[in-house]
């Protein structure tokens, strides 16, 4: 994911209650219980993480954020699928959301923190709730960037990626770059000086986020291979090559991060997956704009029925 100046969201308390999930149609599909999880990671971190959980599952969703959006941002595509019929978790990495330490700017965490350490323990964790269930992946933005990090990888039966794509700012959108050096070389420098960490400030509208992990993000996002170019070092060890689960991924015509060519660019790490790209226009779904972020906004559920259908095919 990029810097995307529309982030913002309106969320309301989870709650600890059985609730009706809604199809499209408005009629009631199943009911969906909520319950809050701790998530250990193996180097010690506890993450924040939602079970939803529909009546007579037959499959487990893990659901995966970008950079920036907290879980709760999740929880009306998290309900929709978990009353198609689905275990769905959802779970913040950390130093996001509720998995935040009380002192992000002097934290150590870095990006592939996420992939070699939170998503394997999330992916565990909803195992363990959904046992004997196939494993479904629903990915947005950098949520499918670090899977050939995870060492169980090979869980997961199949990936829907929605608006992912690399970060390197060539492959976006050229009426975008602009407001992507602003971000990388403006609010970011401004708010390391000042805070030592990035700062929802001057138009960022995420997530605060650990100072490591953006001088990461920033240096990939100038570089045309992206974090493949760290293959040997900061992402060793890696399995990239190792993850052979079928992948098929959204690309929206207005999304101006992921484009089909940056989308195009992250499958391509997944060398021996097996992949589809479906090219989709916000018209296709009856809506205005979808862009970076939309696709999982209230309203959205003929999208998610397309990852339902492509993961129960």
């Amino acid at each position: 994911m990029a810097f995307n100046p529309t982030l913002w969201v309106h969320f309301e308390p989870e709650h600890h209650l059985i609730a009706s999930s809604l199809s499209n149609d408005g009629l009631v599909m199943q009911n969906v219980e909520t319950q809050e999880r701790k998530i250990q990671t193996s180097d010690g971190v506890s993450l924040a993480g939602t079970i939803y959980r529909g009546e007579n599952p037959t499959i487990a969703i893990l659901l995966s954020a970008g950079t920036g959006f907290p879980q709760q941002f999740y929880r009306n595509a998290a309900r929709h699928l978990a009353g198609k019929g689905a275990v769905v978790l959802t779970y913040d990495y950390r130093g996001i959301g509720g998995s935040a330490p009380d002192d992000l700017a002097n934290s150590s965490i870095d990006y592939p923190d996420w992939g070699r350490f939170d998503q394997p323990a999330a992916l565990d964790c909803l195992a363990d709730q959904a046992p004997d269930l196939p494993i479904m992946h629903l990915a947005h933005s950098v949520g499918g960037h670090f899977i050939g990090l995870m060492p169980n990888h090979g869980a997961i039966k199949r990936h829907a990626f929605v608006s992912v794509g690399t970060g390197y700012f060539g492959h976006h959108h050229k009426s975008y770059r602009m407001t992507e050096m602003y971000f990388w070389w403006g609010i970011g420098t401004i708010s390391l000086a000042i805070y030592g960490y990035v700062k929802p400030i001057l138009g960022w509208r995420g997530g605060a986020l650990p100072p490591k992990l953006f001088k990461t993000w920033r240096r990939w996002s100038h570089r045309k291979a992206y974090f493949s170019s760290e293959y040997n070092s900061l992402m060793n060890p890696q399995h990239y090559a190792d993850v052979t689960a079928p992948m098929q991924t959204w690309v929206f015509s207005d999304d101006p991060v992921a484009t089909e060519k940056s989308s195009a660019a992250i499958l391509a790490c997944y060398s021996n997956a097996p992949h589809k790209i479906l090219r989709r226009s916000p018209s296709d779904y009856d809506q205005s704009h979808i862009g970076h972020d939309g696709a999982f906004r209230k309203g959205r559920e003929k999208i998610w029925d397309e990852c339902w259908d492509w993961f129960v095919e």
